[in-house]
């Protein structure tokens, strides 16, 4: 929607900050004709985001117009400008769900945001959409300076009744770049994995169907399936045919990003690559023109990818992970992700 934002986050994938950017955001009669192509092409959701989507005047009017074509409208937003007002709007025009970025508890979530006070702001409008009647979920970005906290979230979840979570491995995009080398070992990655699992069936042996995911690391797939084995080998079965359909990683695939000027994107964090502009070419005729190498290859990925990757016994599950990240790391993107904590034993074939 925007690269405009009220906070300065330390890892925004968009490098959003508070100010107007030179350049040309698409307006409301573009965001529609975007709308109609997407809707005529088969996308079942449309997610608005930026920078801050609430600071677009035009946002419940896009959202409406999304609804009425049938998909399902979301947003994902940092929270703190949703008004009782605002979220009535939202509400009124169908607003399925608000995904609201909290990075920690109080000033450990302010840090992070680059503004004092935002953690407080994000937990009034979080409140306000609970109010009007709007699924609210929480959304944690997992590095060395938050998973300490993830403990905390899942006590504010229960707390507060939130309905959704979802923790995201971090992505080398942006400035979260600069949080490379602040990322967790392999080592705490899967603890703090293990930790999200056994927190989230609590929930459920207590009777409260909390939906949690983990986002942006696909070997948490087989991580869980091979948990599963141990556990509950019926309700693996069921896993492993769930994740068959999934396919893993689908950037270039089933998801995609456009970006404020109308770029498109492989997903939100390859801004630095466009595929063409929606302002020159329907989305649709530019997403399935694999004329392009790289839309080519992002549609056959597993053809192409390398190292531990390409010897994976859970590649069709895994789908090769974030090729995103192995760019960033290594230069190439078809490397391995080198952010994949499975062993050696657990992908040999």
């Amino acid at each position: 929607m925007t690269r405009r934002c009220n906070l300065k986050c330390v890892h925004c994938y968009a490098h959003a900050r508070d100010a107007f950017f030179k350049g040309n955001e698409l307006n409301t009669e573009e965001g529609k004709r975007l709308i109609d192509d997407l809707a005529a092409f088969g996308s079942p959701v449309m997610l608005f985001s930026g920078g801050e989507p609430v600071l677009r005047e035009d946002l419940p009017e896009l959202i409406d117009y999304a609804v009425k074509k049938g998909m399902r409208a979301v947003i994902s937003t940092n929270g703190t400008l949703i008004t009782e007002e605002k979220a009535r709007i939202f509400a009124k025009f169908n607003l399925s769900y608000i995904g609201v970025s909290l990075d920690g508890i109080g000033g450990v979530n302010d840090a992070f945001r680059g503004v004092k006070g935002a953690f407080g702001k994000a937990m009034d409008g979080i409140r306000n959409a609970k109010k009007a009647g709007i699924k609210v979920g929480l959304r944690f970005t997992i590095n060395k300076r938050n998973y300490k906290e993830i403990p905390r979230i899942f006590d504010l979840i229960d707390t507060e009744g939130i309905e959704r979570a979802c923790f995201y491995h971090l992505v080398y995009a942006g400035r979260g770049s600069e949080l490379m080398n602040e990322d967790l070992s392999h080592e705490e990655s899967r603890k703090s994995v293990d930790y999200i699992l056994d927190r989230t069936k609590s929930f459920f042996d207590k009777g409260k169907p909390i939906e949690v995911l983990t986002v942006d690391n696909h070997a948490d797939g087989p991580y869980l399936y091979m948990r599963l084995l141990r556990e509950d080998p019926a309700r693996a079965a069921e896993v492993f045919d769930l994740l068959m359909m999934n396919e893993g990683n689908a950037s270039g695939v089933g998801i995609a990003c456009v970006d404020e000027e109308g770029n498109v994107h492989a997903d939100q964090f390859w801004r630095h690559y466009s595929f063409g502009n929606v302002r020159e070419r329907p989305f649709s005729e530019i997403w399935m023109d694999t004329s392009n190498e790289l839309m080519d290859k992002l549609k056959r990925k597993k053809e192409f990818v390398k190292g531990r990757c390409a010897r994976c016994r859970w590649l069709n599950i895994c789908g090769g992970n974030f090729r995103v990240r192995a760019e960033a790391k290594t230069g190439d993107l078809w490397a391995e992700d080198p952010q994949c904590y499975l062993t050696e034993n657990e992908i040999a074939k």
